[in-house]
Parts: C-alpha cells; structure tokens; sequence
C-alpha cells in the first residue's frame, strides 16, 4: 500500500458502505466488545480505587504498633504496685487484635523496628511511671508543684503521613479510656487514704484536686526521626516511585509501537499522514530481543534522568548511587516485562499491562494509605504488585538509611523475580510461537525451501 493513503469504502444506498447490520461502518456486533471491556475496567477501577479510599480506619487489619513498659514500679502501703503493667494488660485487652497488632517489646526492638519502618509508631511507659502516680496522689492532698507521669506516642511518619495519623487517632481513643480508668483508681487511693488519716473529721479533696487526679496521665505525641524538609510531607517516596513505574510501563507501549513500525508490523498514522512500510523478515523472539536491548539501555538513562531532576528541585537525597542502580532496575524490569505481555498477547497486553502496573498497583502501593489500613483483598495484592515493590525500596533508599530491613531487601528480591519472569515468559511464548509457525502478518522470518 502506498504511503499517505488508506482504502475507501464503497458507497451503497445512498453513501452508507455496504452490509448489513452496520451502523457507521461497523457491525452492530462490533460495539459489544469495547463496550464490554470498559464497562468491565470501570467496575475494577471503582473497586480498587474507592474501595482502599473509602474508610481507613473501618479497613484496619494487622496494623502494627509497639507497646513498651519500662515501669519499674512502687511500694504503696507496703505492697507492691506496676501502674505500667496494669495498663499494658488492659491495652492489649482493649485494643481489638484483627485490627492493631499491639507487639509487647523493649525499648531497643521498637526503636529498631521504628527506624526500619517495620511499625507505624510505638507506646512508651516510662520506668518511673508508678512512683510519679504516687507522688502524684501524695500532692492532690499536700499542696506542691508535682508534674503529671508521661506516657509518650512516637508516631513513624517515614513510614507514612496517613499511618501516623492512625497511630495518633487509635492511640487516643485507647489512652482516654486509661487516663479515666487509672484516674477512677487513684483517686479511690486517695480517698481511702485520707478516710483512714487520724482526725476529728475525714478531710476531702478540692476541686482542683479531683480534676487533677481524673486524668492523671499526660500522653505526650512526638514523631520518631520527623520527616526532612524537600519530602513533600512523605510523599516524594510514593511519586518517585510512579514515575519509575509510569517510565517502564509507557515505555514499553512505546518501545513496542516505535520497534513494530519501523519493521513494517504495525502502520503509523501521525494526524492525516499515514506511514506503513513492507515488514522486514524476523522472528517473533529475535523482536523481543532488539525491544529488550532498547529498553535495558534506555532504564539507566531515565533513571539518572529523574535522579538529576530531583536534585536540581532540591529533593534530600542520602544514597543517590544505590538509588540511580535500584532505579534503572526496577524500569527495566518493568518495561521488560512489560514488552513480554505485549508480545504474547498483542493488543489485549495492552490492557493487561495497564491492570497489572497502574490499575492494581496504585491502591496496593501503601504510598499513600498503608495496606493494613485497606480492604484484605488489596493488601493481598501487594505481595506481588511491582509497585508496592518498587516503594518500599525507594522508602527505604530516601527515608531509611537504605536499610535492607526497611523494605529494600524484599524489593530488590522481588523487583529481581519480576524481572527474570519476564524475561522467561517472553522467551517461551515467543519461541513457542516461532516454532508453531505463527508468524506476524503471515511474513516467514525463514527462507522458503525452493521447489
């Protein structure tokens, strides 16, 4: 076919193409498959999307928080009594176990597990706790200047904005109900206490007193290690990721389009002008093989590419080095793959791809609201979504010191795994469709034996 032209239809009854049944050229049978797909990429779309948006909190499932009691507790009337310990047993009688996973460890664990971004924030009863209770009763009846005990509430906000919020909501509601409960039992103490005290007459608390000893608690929110400023307040971790993402997953469509055309196997249209060119004999793997070299040289250079531009925008970046090598990883892994889908499935990899990095990936990503606080079946994808992957290996690379705990141990593995898939997947299918005979447009990538 010549350049710059296209076939006509042939006019009939009055200007319509010919055939019946048609509407605009087209079979009516012909609406009922993208009608079909978009109506069911919709219903996806508003699954996955307002589904993780809808309630967080109602979504709460294996949330985890650290509870650490260093309570040495006191002698009071000759026995002994631990303050802390009765509020750890009443916390994790309180707070629902299918929603928070309340882990009981020591002040070293929850600070490792804090920096490594393996809890969303942590409960800290100090060693004083109990004699500053005590003292405490001691001066609702002898006038003094006497501080409420603390009990403090590190909330992890490199771990997620969103899920320090959680930690900051659930952790109030359950330290209102302490307060009252620790303040019902004291002052019951200081009550008795004073009913038992040698005079003419009981003496009786003041006002002030009895406000002081209701809520006798003060519960102190800090961050643990605050976010540095240049980090979008956590989420320049999420949009690094998606542009990671978003440059493999494009880049495989445009690969895969760009290759094609210029070896005559799909047309080029660039507004009126139409280009399509005689297909050049090659087989199906030997494509998949040029596609991949294009798409493993361009990675390194995206990703030094978003590297320099995060720079220049003044982005804090500690590990620029491991960030680039993670970066044109985790591209390559996902165009490559990416190229594999389309070449096993044609146009329908198109929609494929589209589901499994974009429309799967985002709600899974924990970028914006952590898995454990979005329906079951969503935190079930992220143990495989790539960009749930990719996160938790930029997060640990911008926020956590590049510590292999923090999450880039597990996506440099699986960001490895999705890579050496697809590069599996792709050989398989198009060998097994080269040896088939399944050649593209009818076109042997083998001479034709003479006859």
């Amino acid at each position: 076919m010549p350049k710059n032209s296209a076939p006509s239809a042939i006019p009939d009854n009055g200007g319509r193409a010919s055939g019946a049944g048609h509407r605009f050229g087209l079979p009516l049978r012909g609406w009922i498959p993208p009608i079909f797909v978009v109506t069911l990429l919709a219903a996806l779309l508003g699954t996955m999307y307002l589904g993780y948006t809808s309630d967080p909190e109602k979504n709460l499932h294996d949330f985890p928080v650290a509870l650490v009691n260093q309570d040495d507790g006191d002698i009071v009337d000759g026995q002994a009594v631990n303050v802390g310990k009765q509020i750890t047993d009443a916390l994790i009688a309180k707070v629902p176990a299918d929603k928070v996973d309340l882990r009981l460890v020591g002040v070293g664990e929850a600070q490792r597990q804090l920096r490594d971004g393996r809890i969303y924030g942590a409960i800290v009863i100090p060693s004083d706790f109990s004699k500053r209770l005590t003292i405490l009763g001691t001066a609702a009846v002898v006038p003094g200047d006497i501080e409420r005990p603390v009990i403090t509430v590190h909330t992890n906000p490199r771990a997620g904005t969103y899920a320090a919020q959680i930690v900051q909501r659930v952790s109030d509601r359950a330290m209102t109900e302490v307060n009252h409960t620790v303040g019902a039992q004291l002052t019951d103490r200081v009550n008795a206490a004073l009913a038992a005290a040698p005079g003419a007459a009981p003496a009786e608390l003041t006002g002030a007193a009895r406000l002081q000893l209701a809520t006798p608690i003060d519960i102190s929110v800090s961050p643990f290690r605050p976010l540095p400023e240049g980090t979008g307040q956590g989420l320049s971790a999420f949009f690094y990721t998606l542009i990671l993402l978003f440059a493999g997953f494009s880049g495989a469509m445009l690969i895969h389009g760009m290759v094609d055309n210029k070896l005559g196997y799909l047309p080029a249209e660039y507004g009126p002008w139409f280009l399509d060119v005689q297909p050049v004999a090659i087989s199906r793997w030997r494509t998949l093989l040029l596609k991949w070299a294009i798409a493993l040289v361009t990675a390194p250079i995206v990703s030094g590419l978003f590297l320099g531009i995060a720079t220049l925008l003044d982005m804090p970046i500690d590990h620029a080095l491991p960030l680039f090598l993670y970066g044109a990883l985790a591209v390559a892994a996902v165009c490559v793959t990416g190229l594999s889908i389309l070449a096993a499935f044609g146009t329908a990899g198109l929609l494929i791809n589209m589901i499994v990095f974009v429309v799967l990936g985002l709600p899974s990503s924990s970028g914006t609201i952590p898995v454990e606080a979005t329906p079951r079946y969503i935190a079930v994808l992220a143990n495989f979504e790539p960009m749930h992957q990719i996160y938790l290996s930029v997060r640990a690379l911008l926020y956590f010191d590049g510590h292999l705990a923090a999450g880039l141990g597990t996506g440099i593995w699986m960001t490895l795994f999705g890579l050496g898939f697809g590069v599996l997947f792709g050989a398989v299918v198009t060998h097994t469709y080269d040896l088939r005979g399944l050649y593209r447009l009818g076109v042997p990538h083998k001479p034709v034996a003479a006859e």
